[in-house]
């Protein structure tokens, strides 16, 4: 009787637990969606937005509930959100080209177009409700002061029967920028008396630092969208996931400030708002935690000991740490940015240690060592850039040497070499960034043009490779090793990589 008792018990709090699940799935604002069911669901509509998710992808269950609270909170706007379970849809996912978890993509009347909002509840609502909105709303006397105020970031042109030209371009910037700005239009007279402008004009209203900014550039498109980007970042702010990108997108130099508590916090900003102030315009500030992104530090070439400040161009990968001995003062940051900001800093370049033995089969390669090397007249260098911690660089490694020993009689020739990226930092006269791993570039002799590697990361595939693409012809010995049975395809750069870049900053 007691096992049948606790049998009982055990089967209704089974019950109960199922039973609360079915409810939970009831009520989900979230609309789950299959092959069969996609499109009567989505083509409908005018806006909705669709998660592509794997149930085991880490950052899906992160958005989870974000999404959810978003989903529920846009019902009062009638915008749906719904996901796809890609393991199950695996058909449906591919027809979407799905190439990581999560993939977010804006649907308006069964037109799909990617989804470049963030990842939390409040950023996901904004950004479709800016989808929701025309690209220009028109501004009267009786919605100005709701509408100025609507957003964290408004743009308001006013315009007369004149200024044509000014509202075309007006127009233009709206279309290309309505993903993250709400833009309004007036001509009305009495809202232009009212907002104290001269026609043709442009105004940033904003809930930060000064309120607005009125534009007095030249009236191009270049001007214009430059003003609007680089206003629309706050004097000093935190940085995180969500935000870095448009922090990216501003192009302006990122000034981290790294701290580990709130007190510490507190101090840096009274001691370096003022240069913030004095550089408005020329270089961003950001408040960056160190408990949760200190491992950002060693990517401007920082140890991680706080407080601690440095400056990034991301754009170009060029990095400028303060020196970590000095204190952190007004009189010595001010010192530290007005010199760059002049052009007197040079960049910091991280790099391991010259091997004194290089005569393996594929050339160690290191910050130091690069541009005599790869940036050599007279040879092909075919360079494999690569993390310790990736997996498909470890796959390849034993074709990569199997490639390198047939190529090691012909090295003045044809060089086959790698180097960690995550040790040593590219050179300023290499243009480019390495944005997955492995990444293979071919480096020409005489003009040192740059051919990218795309095949499979096959040993016949590399050999292919080099034979039609290297300035230098060789013959490779008989006793070339054998041929590999790798066909792996050559790493994309996935919807995955690039959240994860976000996510460490």
């Amino acid at each position: 009787m007691r096992v049948k008792n606790l049998f009982s018990a055990a089967a209704g709090a089974f019950l109960a637990l199922l039973g609360c699940s079915i409810v939970l799935a009831q009520e989900s604002d979230v609309i789950s969606l299959t092959k069969d069911t996609f499109k009567t669901v989505v083509e409908p509509e005018k806006l909705i937005l669709v998660e592509f998710f794997a149930p085991w992808c880490g950052h899906c269950k992160a958005l989870a509930p974000e999404y959810e609270e978003a989903a529920t909170t846009l019902k009062a706007e009638n915008i749906k959100l719904a996901n796809v379970d890609c393991t199950a849809e695996t058909e449906l996912c591919a027809e979407h080209e799905v190439k990581g978890y999560p993939t977010l993509k804006v649907f308006k009347d069964g037109k799909a177009s990617e989804y470049n909002g963030g990842r939390k509840a409040n950023l996901i609502v904004n950004y479709m409700k800016k989808q929701a909105l025309p690209a220009r709303t028109d501004v009267n006397i009786e919605n100005f002061d709701t509408f100025k105020d609507s957003d964290d970031k408004v743009v308001i042109g006013f315009f007369g029967v004149d200024d044509q030209k000014e509202f075309n371009i007006f127009s233009e910037i709206s279309e290309e920028l309505r993903d993250d700005f709400i833009f309004g239009v007036t001509g009305q007279q009495e809202v232009i008396t009212k907002a104290e402008v001269k026609l043709p004009s442009v105004v940033l209203y904003k809930k930060f630092d000064e309120g607005k900014n009125v534009f007095e550039g030249n009236f191009t498109k270049e001007e214009l969208i430059s003003f609007i980007k680089k206003n629309s970042i706050p004097l000093l702010a935190e940085i995180g996931p969500e935000n870095y990108a448009s922090y990216v997108d501003s192009g302006l130099p990122l000034a981290f400030i790294f701290y580990d508590d709130e007190e510490q916090r507190t101090k840096l900003g009274k001691d370096i708002e003022p240069v913030a102030k004095e550089h408005k315009g020329k270089v961003n500030f950001v408040y960056i935690d160190a408990t949760k992104f200190g491992q950002h530090a060693e990517n401007i070439n920082l140890k991680q000991t706080w407080p601690a400040f440095g400056i990034s161009l991301p754009d170009e990968n060029l990095k400028f740490p303060f020196d970590q001995s000095k204190e952190i003062t007004t009189e010595a940051i001010k010192d530290f940015v007005d010199k760059f900001v002049k052009g007197e800093l040079s960049p910091s370049i991280k790099s391991e240690s010259i091997p004194e033995n290089n005569d393996g089969p594929v050339y160690v390669l290191v910050a130091d060592n690069f541009e005599k090397v790869v940036y050599n007249d007279t040879k092909d260098v075919l360079v494999e850039f690569y993390a310790p911690w990736c997996g498909h660089c470890k796959k390849l490694a034993p074709t990569y040497e199997k490639l390198g020993e047939a190529y090691k009689n012909v090295k003045d020739k044809i060089l086959i070499a790698k180097m960690d990226s995550t040790e040593n930092d590219l050179p300023p006269k290499a243009k480019f960034q390495v944005a997955g791993f492995p990444t293979i570039k071919l480096f020409k002799a005489v003009d040192n043009e740059i051919v990218d590697y795309s095949g499979d990361r096959s040993y016949e595939s590399l050999v292919e490779f080099l034979d039609k693409n290297a300035h230098n012809k060789v013959n490779l010995e008989s006793s070339t090793p054998e041929p590999s049975s790798s066909k792996e395809p050559a790493p994309t750069t996935t919807a995955a990589q690039e959240d994860r870049k976000h996510e460490d900053l």
